[in-house]
Formats: structure tokens, C-alpha cells, sequence
């Protein structure tokens, strides 16, 4: 295998592609749609998200400190597009999109989208000026899954809720399961048992 030397970029691939949801005393509810975002720390559960200073939501969670999470599946493709494109200073997202604000358990002001397969409620940690994009860490203080998603031992099985990723420029579909964290050094018949799922 040869490489060729390219300009430096963004090349991690793919993304997560989620939609932040935010709002404000006297603002509106808003959705962004975010393929910069990513799990920053365990103990205690922390995310990340990167937001260009000029976008409509980054003062409301700069102000607000906190933000929601929202996965993005199949059936909501088309309005996590919509969301990206659009801005929240002259749209109510929500309706545009025919989504519903739901009260996330201790955040004040971000709610989370109701139509959402899962949601991570988020207090602003830290704030990081980095360029071209701000990086908010937040907390995850509470989560929400749907509950089709929960299987009889109270895992979640999120082959189930066909989540969408994010590949430079494009949503891409996830495919199905080539391993496990672990399989190279599990036994066949643990191999054998767990990808006949």
C-alpha cells in the first residue's frame, strides 16, 4: 500500500451525525444538526460538539450552558437535513420539521426531540475557542431510549433503531455487525453465538 501526501483536513470518517437541540428563556426551541460530535470521557459520562460561532445555536448554548443530543435514524433523515440547512433565526424547526420539544429531566431550558430513537441531556462543562468552531463538553446528566430499543435484559439494541452516520458530505446507513469489542481473541463458540444475532 502507497499514500500521497494531501493538505491537512478533516478526514476522520465516518461521523456521527446528531441533532442538538437548545433554547432559551425567551427563545424558541431550536435544532442543529451536528456531524462533529463524539464521546470525550467515561467517569463521568462526558460528549462533545463543535459549533461555528456564527450558528444560531451557539450563543443560546453558550448562554443556556446545556444542550440534548438527539441520534439520528432513518425516519428522521430528511428532517436532520433540513435542520442543517436552515436556520433557526427565521425558523421554528420544529414545526418545519413536524417535530415535538419534549421537558428533559434536569435541564432548564434544552428539551429533546420527542421523535428522536435516543437523547443524551447535556450541562456545559467546558467551552473551548478552537478556530473555525467552538467545542462544547458537556455532562450527560440524563438519557432517554426509546423503549423498543430495550431488550429482554435491559440492554439496548440500537441495530434495531437504524441509526444514520455521516460520511463527508453524505448520510450513510449502518451495516450489519463484523465483530464485537473482543472478537479476536474470543473462543468460536462465543464468536459463533454472539454474531448469529
Amino acid at each position: 500500500m502507497s499514500f500521497i501526501s494531501v493538505k491537512p483536513g478533516t478526514l476522520l470518517n465516518p461521523t456521527p451525525v446528531v441533532m442538538v437541540s437548545c433554547a432559551g428563556d425567551a427563545l424558541r426551541p431550536n435544532i442543529i444538526t451536528v456531524a462533529w460530535a463524539g464521546t470525550v470521557n467515561s467517569d463521568p459520562p462526558m460528549v462533545s460538539v463543535s459549533i461555528r460561532p456564527e450558528r444560531h445555536s451557539h450563543d443560546i448554548i453558550r448562554n443556556t450552558e446545556e444542550f440534548v443530543v438527539n441520534l439520528v435514524n432513518r425516519p428522521l433523515l430528511k428532517a436532520c437535513d433540513l435542520c442543517g440547512v436552515r436556520s433557526g433565526r427565521d425558523h421554528d424547526k420544529f414545526a418545519l420539521c413536524g417535530l415535538s420539544p419534549v421537558p428533559v429531566a434536569g435541564l432548564l431550558h434544552a428539551p429533546a426531540i420527542a421523535q428522536s430513537p435516543a437523547y443524551l441531556a447535556c450541562q456545559v462543562k467546558e467551552v473551548l475557542p478552537l478556530g473555525s468552531h467552538t467545542m462544547f463538553i458537556g455532562e450527560i446528566i440524563s438519557m432517554g431510549i426509546e423503549e423498543s430499543l430495550m431488550d429482554q435484559a435491559g440492554k439496548i439494541d440500537f441495530h434495531k433503531a437504524d441509526l444514520i452516520a455521516y460520511s463527508h458530505g453524505e448520510y450513510v446507513g449502518l451495516t450489519a455487525a463484523e465483530g464485537f469489542f473482543g472478537f479476536s481473541i474470543a473462543r468460536p463458540e462465543v464468536i459463533k453465538r454472539r454474531m448469529r444475532k
